[in-house]
C-alpha cells in the first residue's frame, strides 16, 4: 500500500539485540589516549553508537540466518556457490562471477592485471583502498568529479557525476591505450553523492568509442539506483531493480564489496564479461584467496550475500534508508552543523574544515572534530581529509555512516543532540599533529596528539 504519512518507519521488527556500552567522560578520555586520538584504534566495546562505517556492520534478516544454516561448505562447487553466481547473473548480467572476502581483494585483483606502470585510472571520485591498490600496481590514478561536487551547499541533484569534458581532455592528452575508468556508486569520498544513469551512458559512449575499458565500484549499488530514481528526469515510474540492470548493463564489469547493499558482514565479488580477465583474475584468486568457487568466504557467507542482493533492492527498505540519512542531516543543519547538500545514501558528511576554520588543513580539522564527537557523546565516525588523503585531500569532511537496519531514529536523534552540545562549544577544539604514521593508508594506523 502507500504510506502517505511523514514519518517513515523501519520497513521491519527487531527479532535480537545487544547492549551498547554507557562509559563516563573520563573512560572515553582514557580510551581515547590509549588510542593515540585515531578512532580505528578504539576497541568496539568502548564506543557507544558506531558510525565509523556501513561496511560489514549491517544487520541480517532472518531469511539471510536461514540461508547460512543450510549452506553448502564444499571446497569445489558448492550448491552455495552457484546460488550467488545466479543472483549476481541475474542483477548484473555479466557472465563471470567470481566471490572474493571483500571489496578491496576485487581491486587487487583487477589491478593486478589491468593497472601497472604506465597506465592511467580515471574516476568521478576514487575511494581509499581503490586509489591505494591502483598506485600499488604502478599506475596512475586520477579523480575527475563535476565542479558542482565541491560546492557543498549546491542542491545540485548528481555531484556524484564524472567531468565528461575532463575525461574528452585526458583522452586527447595521453591517448586511449593507457586510459581505464572506473565509476564509484555511490561517489563515497565526496558525500556519498549519486552518479545519474544521463552521466554514466555518456561514460560508456566515449569508453565505447575510444575503446577504454569502463568498470563499476558498486558497492552502493542500490541506493544509487533509488536515488536515480528519486531525482533523474523519466526514472521515477521505474523499480529500483531495473535501474540498477540498466547501470552494471553499462559496463565491462563490476567490483562490489557485498559489505554495503550486499547486507552482510563479510563478501564481495567481481564480474566481468572477458573470458580472458576471468582467468587472469581467478588465477589470482586461486593464489591469494582461496579456489573459484568460495573466493576466501565460507558457504555461509555466499548465501547470505546471494539473499542479500535480493534484500536490498526492495522498494519500501530502500525509501526508509534513504530517508533516515535525510533526517540526520536535516537535523544537523538545524542545529548549525555545516554538512554536505544534499544528503545522499549512506551518511551524512560534516564539514568539518567549514566549522572549524580555526584549524589549518595540516592539523586534522576533520579529525579533531571526530576526537571530540567521541569524547561527548560516545559516537564513533571517520574522517575524510587530510588525515586519510594528505595533500590529495579535496575537503575536510566528517563522515556519519549509518549501518544498515542496526540503528532507529532516536539512535539519530541522540546524534543530533551530541553535536548541539559540540556547537555550543566548537572553540575550544583544536588542531591534532602525528606522532607515527605509514606510508600508505596511514588513517587506519596512526597515532596523534593535540597540538
Amino acid at each position: 500500500m502507500a504510506w502517505n504519512y511523514r514519518t517513515i518507519i523501519e520497513p521491519f521488527k527487531i527479532k535480537s539485540v545487544e547492549p551498547l556500552p554507557f562509559l563516563s567522560r573520563g573512560q572515553r578520555q582514557r580510551a581515547l589516549e590509549r588510542a593515540g586520538w585515531n578512532l580505528f584504534h578504539l576497541p568496539a566495546s568502548r564506543v557507544l553508537l558506531d558510525l565509523l562505517t556501513d561496511s560489514g556492520t549491517n544487520a541480517m534478516s532472518g531469511m539471510q540466518w536461514a540461508g547460512m544454516m543450510q549452506a553448502d561448505e564444499s571446497y569445489a562447487g558448492a550448491r552455495s556457490f552457484f546460488r550467488l553466481e545466479k543472483a549476481v547473473r541475474e542483477l548484473t548480467g555479466f557472465r563471470y562471477v567470481i566471490p572474493v572476502h571483500q571489496g578491496r581483494a576485487a581491486e587487487r585483483i583487477l589491478f593486478s592485471f589491468l593497472g601497472g606502470r604506465g597506465k592511467i585510472v580515471l574516476s568521478n571520485t576514487l575511494f581509499d583502498t581503490t586509489r591505494a591498490n591502483i598506485e600499488f600496481s604502478g599506475a596512475r590514478a586520477v579523480d575527475l568529479p563535476i565542479r558542482e561536487a565541491l560546492d557543498f551547499d549546491s542542491p545540485y541533484p548528481f555531484k556524484g557525476n564524472l567531468d565528461l569534458q575532463a575525461f574528452r581532455q585526458w583522452i586527447r592528452r595521453h591517448g586511449a591505450s593507457r586510459l581505464l575508468c572506473v565509476v564509484t556508486l555511490t561517489n563515497n569520498s565526496l558525500g556519498g553523492q549519486p552518479v545519474s544513469l544521463q552521466n554514466l551512458k555518456g561514460i560508456r559512449a566515449l569508453c565505447r568509442r575510444h575503446g577504454i575499458a569502463l568498470f563499476l565500484d558498486a558497492a552502493r549499488f542500490a541506493e544509487n539506483a533509488y536515488l536515480i530514481k528519486l531525482r533523474e528526469r523519466g526514472q521515477q515510474r521505474r523499480t529500483s531493480r531495473e535501474i540498477a540492470r540498466q547501470m552494471f548493463r553499462l559496463a565491462d564489469g563490476c567490483l562490489v564489496s557485498g559489505k554495503k547493499d550486499g547486507l552482510v558482514n563479510m563478501g564481495g565479488f567481481l564480474a566481468l564479461h572477458n573470458p580472458q580477465w576471468a582467468q587472469q583474475a581467478r588465477n589470482m584468486l586461486i593464489l591469494t584467496e582461496g579456489f573459484p568457487t568460495y573466493g576466501g568466504l565460507a558457504g555461509r557467507d555466499l548465501e547470505a550475500l546471494a539473499q542479500g542482493l535480493e534484500e536490498v533492492l526492495d522498494e519500501e527498505y530502500l525509501k526508509y534508508r534513504i530517508r533516515s540519512i535525510e533526517y540526520l542531516g536535516m537535523g544537523l543543519l538545524r542545529a548549525g552543523i555545516p554538512i554536505l547538500r544534499p544528503t545522499g545514501g549512506h551518511a551524512v558528511y560534516v564539514d568539518a574544515g567549514r566549522l572549524l576554520p580555526q584549524i589549518p588543513r595540516h592539523r586534522f580539522p576533520a579529525q579533531a572534530l571526530a576526537c571530540h564527537l567521541y569524547l561527548e557523546g560516545g559516537i564513533r565516525a571517520v574522517e575524510i581529509g587530510s588525515l586519510m588523503f594528505g595533500r590529495k585531500a579535496r575537503a575536510e569532511l566528517l563522515r556519519l555512516a549509518i549501518p544498515r537496519r542496526v540503528y532507529t531514529q532516536s539512535h539519530m536523534d541522540y546524534v543530533i543532540e551530541v553535536f548541539s552540545r559540540i556547537h555550543r562549544k566548537i572553540h575550544r577544539i583544536r588542531g591534532l599533529r602525528i606522532l607515527e604514521a605509514p606510508r600508505v593508508l596511514r588513517h587506519f594506523s596512526a597515532r596523534l596528539r593535540w597540538v
